[in-house]
């Protein structure tokens, strides 16, 4: 049975930190606060949809984009708590598909 890279679970794992700690996307979301989106768990699941949609890793596990994996999660909570900001690319339909 295959299971998630060390890689992988790494970078989960800090994403994951950096969002509860209010410094996800830095310098993106630098003094936002998005603390909102904790109490909408659709925002939530959207942003780590974005995450795991992104992230791309080599043959063996090993992550390539982690950075800009985050960085388009932030540019979409970014987009949800500033309704001025303006997502550059647009976040493709591949990007937010929830499976």
């Amino acid at each position: 049975m295959k299971k998630l890279s060390n890689s992988f679970s790494g970078a989960l794992r800090t994403f994951s930190f950096w969002i509860v700690n209010g410094t996800v996307g830095y310098p993106l979301l630098d003094g936002i606060d998005y603390s909102c989106i904790f109490d909408e768990p659709s925002m939530m699941e959207q942003a780590y949809a974005i995450f795991a949609n992104v992230i791309e890793m080599d043959d063996d596990g090993n992550v390539l984009n982690a950075k800009y994996a985050e960085k388009r999660a932030a540019q979409f909570i970014r987009s949800y708590v500033d309704d001025d900001y303006i997502i550059e690319p647009p976040l493709k339909e591949l990007e937010v598909k929830l499976y």
